[in-house]
């Protein structure tokens, strides 16, 4: 019924009102009280539009798009609509209608040469709980977010604050009653007061309440997890083709404790037969089972240094899923043979059995290959063979992708070790071995199979998408380039890989993939399949990890009825995709942030009792207010803010991404390598303040 009165009103050519639609639809009294309940439900999906004269319209036709909001901290922000050809809408701060970071909206299209907009409709609030401080003006007390990016104050009524005996100052989470409109203020009331964190663990904790991460699964989640079989059925294994004669290691870091995927390989007369084992989740957790809700609300697992907090139940994410070692585990098998050159021939997906030989380390694996340790040889001294072969395919395909254009970024990431209280020993740059490499490959390799068979197919599916450089981006991006490099030719979108492998270890690396990273979108979940970009490929899926993201469990799911020719299941899933792949894209924004400020928070910490001490350091990135740095020795970035540099005026150069001396001409810019001191710490902003020594 839903879908027949969308059709209607896409073939009105204007906007109806209910009566008229009733007369179309030639509905009985009785009939026409349904329609109210699915319009109700289309207004609420924003796909249809009431106007203030009471009409019903598609939103597309309005000019109307939905999208979710991101908010600037200076007010302003940008819609990003859910159809992916549409750019980014840019929204005034007097435009919002109070919408929050991340909120989904409608948003109407006001000037389509400035892409300028207007939010008219907030579909979701993603913020209904907010930690922050008890603040006092004008008389009135209300709850300041702690989250620079959510730009509002939450009015507290005086009976809400006597009942809880809040203080100015005091932490608090709080709950949003009613968010703010052109009118009136938002208002709340406190559901608990915090301490001030004392050590990093409780400031991680309260990092985790800013963002409204769960902190345990629901009850009802929980005893669906107890009746789960303990051990795989005789009928089971006999539907699937078993692998467990084949040698077949995991390959993770130190800490892991969840093994999605786990490999094998061959050699071959025409190459090699590769074979990516994924964890089949999808047989322990049905769709709209209650295990499945509550892993699609909260979309993904987020890792951080001494805890993850799992899209899944703890016996399926470190059990029953998991590919631990020398147990049989029941996994999707996607077996690809590739030519000599790494062109791949031929695929084949099939639900397996299989039994992990090894659990292996990046670091061992490294040393194996790369190192010759000649204890781990004789250790894993069987294996040997295929960690060879292993290596051998990893170079010839990432060498293949990065002929047909792959931007193959080196970019550093911190590694955080803890001690037992949870307190930062170390935080140093993540290295990147031949291992990384291998697993890098290889589930690429796998994803894009799975992405080009269903896609070939005419399969509805979510797409992992990442759109090319814009036009007008490129144009800044070539004048940065040509600038720093000395490029004299003109530069396309095709050139950007070769430049990123050729400037490698030299000293603008670091200053030229800032700028092309800051002239691309972020990748993101679509139904739209328009390629990606990043990897240079044309059909792009997540497929190989369905134990701690959730579109690799529905795309396992929308696989395994293909291949089963049971396509007529996936109907009802059709109609939720579009919603999962926006709903996904959120929380894997959500999960980048709170992994962002727990780095941030660990520095500060880290920090703490060095104030005064004196490193080198790397400019980062240029603000026309500060210069951000990170230490050489150690994974720890900060600020140095451009007013504290009293040797002269700076002025900032955003065409040429210089900060230059008004008197002495001196320049600072991306990449230059400094001496700083430690000036201060602010534990609460998590913030580490860097002076500059001359």
């Amino acid at each position: 019924m839903v879908e027949h009165v969308l059709c209607l009103l896409k073939k009105c050519k204007k906007p109806v009102t209910y009566k008229e639609l009733v007369f179309q639809m030639g509905l009985s009294k009785k009939e026409s009280k349904h329609l109210k309940k699915y319009l109700r439900k289309l207004l609420k999906e924003g796909k249809v539009i009431r106007t203030r004269k009471g009409k019903y319209g598609i939103a597309e036709e309005m000019k109307l798009l939905r999208g979710y909001f991101i908010l600037h901290p200076e007010g302003y922000g940008f819609v990003v609509p859910e159809t992916v050809k549409q750019k980014d809408i840019y929204i005034p701060p007097w435009a919002t209608m109070g919408a929050l970071d991340g909120d989904k909206v409608v948003v109407r299209l006001e000037d389509e040469k400035r892409l300028q907009g207007r939010i008219i409709r907030i579909l979701n609030r993603i913020n209904k709980k907010v930690v922050g401080r008890i603040e006092f003006s004008k008389g009135l007390f209300f709850v300041k977010p702690k989250r620079k990016n959510l730009r509002f104050n939450l009015f507290i009524p005086p009976e809400e604050r006597k009942r809880k005996k809040v203080k100015i100052g005091e932490l608090v989470i709080a709950e949003v009653l009613n968010y703010s409109s052109e009118d009136m203020p938002a208002i709340g009331r406190i559901i608990k007061s915090l301490k001030e964190p004392d050590t990093p663990k409780k400031d991680i904790e309260l990092i985790i309440n800013e963002f409204g991460l769960p902190k345990r699964f629901p009850h009802n989640v929980i005893e669906e997890v107890k009746k789960l079989p303990k051990k795989i059925s005789k009928v089971e294994k006999k539907r699937r083709k078993d692998l467990r004669s084949l040698n077949t290691v995991t390959i993770d870091g130190e800490k892991a404790m969840d093994f999605d995927d786990a490999i094998s390989i061959e050699h071959r007369d025409f190459g090699y037969t590769l074979y990516v084992h994924i964890a089949d989740v999808g047989y322990f957790v049905p769709w709209e089972s209650k295990i499945d809700l509550e892993a699609r609300e909260r979309g993904n697992s987020v890792y951080l240094p001494d805890k993850v907090i799992p899209m899944l139940p703890k016996r399926l994410s470190e059990g029953l899923c998991s590919l631990n070692p020398s147990v049989e585990r029941l996994a999707f098998t996607v077996e690809m043979d590739f030519s000599k050159d790494g062109e791949r021939i031929a695929q084949r997906f099939y639900p397996s059995i299989i039994k992990s030989d090894e659990r292996m380390t990046y670091t061992n694996v490294n040393k194996i290959i790369v190192d010759n340790d000649s204890k781990l040889r004789t250790r894993y001294n069987r294996m040997l063979q295929d960690f060879e072969t292993m290596a051998e395919l990893c170079h010839i395909l990432k060498e293949r992708r990065l002929k047909r254009g792959s931007l193959d970024f080196d970019l550093p990431e911190a590694e955080i070790k803890v001690d037992i209280n949870g307190n930062p020993i170390d935080i140093t740059t993540a290295q990147r071995n031949i291992a990384h490499m291998i697993i890098e490959e290889f589930m690429i390799a796998a994803n894009e199979a799975v992405a080009e068979f269903l896609f070939n197919k005419g399969i509805p599916c979510i797409y992992r998408i990442h759109a090319a450089v814009e036009p007008d981006k490129l144009i800044e991006l070539t004048k940065a380039i040509k600038a720093m490099t000395g490029i004299r030719k003109s530069i396309s979108v095709d050139d950007l890989s070769d430049i990123i492998i050729s400037i490698k270890g030299k000293k603008e690396e670091e200053i030229i993939n800032y700028i092309i990273l800051r002239s691309l979108k972020q990748a993101r979940y679509s139904t739209e399949n328009i390629g990606h970009f990043g990897l240079a490929s044309s059909c792009y899926t997540h497929f190989t990890s369905p134990i701690r993201r959730y579109p690799d469990l529905v795309v396992h799911r929308i696989l395994k009825e293909v291949i089963s020719e049971k396509s007529k299941d996936l109907k009802q899933l059709y109609k939720l995709l579009k919603d999962i792949a926006f709903h996904s894209t959120q929380t894997e924004r959500i999960a980048d942030e709170v992994e962002r400020e727990v780095i941030k928070s660990m520095g500060a910490w880290f920090m703490k009792q060095r104030i005064g001490d004196v490193f080198d350091a790397k400019v980062i990135s240029l603000t026309p207010y500060s210069l951000k740095v990170r230490l050489k020795d150690y994974f720890v970035e900060g600020i140095i803010h451009v007013s504290y540099m009293s040797d002269d005026y700076y002025i900032f150069d955003e065409e040429n991404f210089l900060l230059k001396g008004k008197r002495t001409k001196k320049l600072y810019t991306i990449g230059d390598e400094i001496k700083v001191i430690i000036e201060n710490v602010n534990l609460t902003d998590r913030e580490v303040i860097f002076g500059l020594i001359s």
